[in-house]
């Protein structure tokens, strides 16, 4: 399967064979990049730190637990190094220009007022809840490796995301774009 690909595809990267650190980088390009996109909101932040986790990721190949997934472990080196991005950055207002980058491609009815407002919200949770939340609804990555992604319990990511969606929703609401329901 995939994850004895991944193990033979790390072994000739430790042999040092070019075309296996390119098909390894290729394979992880688009999850690693997209985590980085959603978690720090800024193309060219994102193709930095992207960059850098691919570099990490090649370094620390000796270090990988071959028993375990790969991916879980590259997008654990890319949450770790958002986050200490994010840290270092400050509080950097968000260009406009790069708000439609931040968003998943519209459904045809979906309002571009609509996509802005979820940006938005999505970049006023707390880290570790957009993280999780990226990385479930947008990756599809599943609740145990986003717990290795992110170090922590599977409890923990789902009580994340719950309150992520929560927090959303409240968002929305609280700017009109969803309807309160009645509790009567």
């Amino acid at each position: 399967m995939a994850e004895d690909d991944d193990a033979a595809l790390v072994k000739r990267c430790l042999r040092g064979e070019e075309s296996a650190v390119r098909a390894l980088v290729e394979r992880f390009q688009d999850a690693v990049f997209g985590l980085c996109l959603k978690f720090l909101h800024h193309r060219h932040d994102a193709e930095d730190v992207a960059q850098e986790v691919f570099l990490r990721m090649v370094r620390g190949l000796k270090g990988w637990d071959s028993g375990r997934p790969l991916k879980p472990w590259v997008l654990a080196i890319a949450a770790n190094r958002c986050r200490t991005h994010a840290a270092k950055r400050g509080s950097r207002p968000e260009p406009v220009d790069f708000l439609p980058e931040t968003l998943p491609a519209a459904a045809p009815d979906d309002s571009i007022e609509m996509r802005r407002e979820l940006a938005v919200a999505l970049a006023a949770l707390r880290p570790e809840y957009r993280a999780v939340f990226v990385l479930y609804h947008e990756q599809g990555q599943p609740y145990e490796q986003i717990a290795q992604a992110v170090g922590r319990p599977v409890g923990t990511v789902k009580t994340w995301l719950h309150r992520a969606r929560l927090e959303l929703l409240d968002s929305l609401r609280q700017r009109g774009l969803v309807e309160v329901e009645n509790d009567a």
